[in-house]
Formats: C-alpha cells, sequence, structure tokens
C-alpha cells in the first residue's frame, strides 16, 4: 500500500472514536478524518482490516478489536482511546447490519442479535463515552441510523425496529445532554453502495407462506445507489458545525419520501381524531 502522509495536527485538530470502521461509512469517515490530520481510535471485529489505516497514517491511529454487543469490551476500548489520546472530540456509532426477512420469519437469535448490534451497541458506546464528553466540557455523538429509522418497509421489521429504537432513544439523549456541551446528530443514510445488502446482510429463512407476497413486491426500474465516498465532507462539516442538526438524511430521495409519508400519517390521525379523544374519558 502506498504511505500516505496525514496534515500535521492543528489546534483545531479532532479526535474520533468510531466503530465499524473496516467497510461502508466507517471507512470512508476515519479516511476523511486521518487525511485533514485528525486522529481517530478505530474499531472493527477484525482488527486485521484496519491495519492499512496503521500503514498509512501510523500513530494517528489507534486500532481496536470490538464487538459493540460487548458492553463491558465498549469500556474498555473508550478507555484505550481516552487514555492514548487524552480527549475524545466525535464519536460515530456506525457498526451495525441488515437483517432482512418478514417478521414471521426471523428466528430469535438473529432477532436478538439485530437488536444487540444496531441498538445495545450504540447505547453501550454512548454509555461509556459520556463520562469522558462530560469530564471535558464538549463533544459530538453521531449515531448512525437510517432512512429506514423513519419509515417502514416490508421484510425489514426487526432491521426497522432497531433504527426506530436508535432514533428514540437517540432524540431523548440529545436533551439529555445539552447541558453539558454535548452535540448529538442522527445520521439518515439512504441506498448507499455499501455492503449492507452483500456480505454483512443476514436473511431469515423464507416460509412459502409469504412467497405471493414476495413475488408482487415492486421492483425498482433504477435503483441507483449513493457513493459512500460522497458522504466524507458532509460527515466533516456535521461535526465541524456550531450547530449540528439533530436529524440529517444523507440523499437525494428522503426528504420527499418522508414529506408523503408523514402527509399520510396525518391525514390517518385526524380522520381517527374523534374516537381518539373518546378514548381518552
Amino acid at each position: 500500500m502506498t504511505s500516505k502522509t496525514a496534515t500535521s495536527k492543528t489546534a483545531t485538530s479532532k479526535t474520533w472514536f468510531v466503530t465499524g470502521a473496516s467497510r461502508g461509512f466507517g471507512r470512508v469517515w476515519t479516511e476523511a478524518a486521518l487525511e485533514r490530520g485528525d486522529s481517530v481510535a478505530a474499531t472493527a471485529r477484525d482488527i486485521s482490516t484496519l491495519a492499512p489505516l496503521v500503514e498509512a497514517w501510523g500513530d494517528a491511529v489507534l486500532p481496536i478489536e470490538l464487538d459493540v454487543t460487548d458492553r463491558e469490551a465498549a469500556f474498555a476500548a473508550v478507555e484505550s482511546a481516552r487514555a492514548r489520546f487524552g480527549t475524545l472530540d466525535v464519536v460515530v456509532n456506525n457498526a451495525g447490519y441488515g437483517l432482512f426477512g418478514m417478521v414471521e420469519e426471523v428466528t430469535e437469535e438473529q432477532a436478538r442479535r439485530q437488536l444487540d448490534t444496531n441498538l445495545l451497541g450504540p447505547l453501550w458506546v454512548t454509555q461509556a463515552v459520556l463520562p469522558v464528553l462530560r469530564s471535558q466540557g464538549h463533544g459530538h455523538i453521531v449515531q448512525v441510523s437510517s432512512v429506514g429509522g423513519v419509515f417502514s418497509l416490508p421484510g425489514l421489521g426487526i432491521y426497522h425496529a432497531s433504527k426506530w429504537g436508535l432514533e428514540g432513544m437517540t432524540s431523548s439523549l440529545a436533551m439529555e445532554v445539552r447541558s453539558f456541551g454535548i452535540k448529538v446528530t442522527l445520521v439518515e443514510p439512504a441506498g448507499f453502495a455499501t455492503d449492507w445488502q452483500g456480505p454483512s446482510a443476514v436473511r431469515a429463512p423464507e416460509s412459502p407462506a409469504y412467497a405471493d407476497f414476495r413475488a408482487d413486491l415492486p421492483v425498482s426500474a433504477s435503483p441507483r445507489r449513493g457513493d459512500p465516498r460522497a458522504t466524507a465532507q458532509a460527515i466533516l462539516a456535521i461535526v465541524d458545525a456550531e450547530e449540528p442538526p439533530l436529524r440529517l438524511f444523507f440523499g437525494d430521495q428522503p426528504l420527499p419520501l418522508m414529506r408523503a409519508e408523514y402527509a399520510r400519517r396525518i391525514e390517518e390521525w385526524e380522520a381517527w381524531d374523534e374516537l381518539a379523544r373518546k378514548a381518552f374519558g
């Protein structure tokens, strides 16, 4: 691998803690941070995947083996990062994967593992970093949600449950930690050309009961996928913002989709509002 030289660190350089840094958004954002002279504690379940980062950027990278479902390991990883760099400015909870299958089809083990990784994993890392960020009086937690965290499709019910849970938890978190100087952002990407539907995905055994339903599901005529590399400057802009958003879509598809989705929800709530009021007593 061709060696790279990171930009010299400055007083404004940041220290990052990134989960799932081996590929996808985590890898792109880790490299973007390093390219501009920041330092990164990069975590992955397979630490060998982080070797090229160390080769390229040397001491600016701290590779840490971490399965985010292990709460004790998450706390140890955060302490290792703090001990090495002294401060943590940006924490990115990126580790996660997709679970495909109808709600009835998903096995208990698959459901538990999905929630352990996509919801409890960010919780453990968040709990581990908060004492550090509070003592500093600053920090920014970036939770990688999904457009699937604000609306649902068939065949992804448990994945949606994990991301909707992350959204709710993070909304509360943002209010709880604002007075400590801690910023919180939910990044909600649309479909990108990562391996989310590929090697990292888990698929439930298909039941013949849903064969006709699957056959009738619409297939996009133009399944355009975003380029993960295009998100690099966007994530840097978010963590550098004085007042970053709580929620931000990545992609040109989500906002029109959400306008229609929320219009339908409001229409239904209004249609049933009389009954809702009667139910209150």
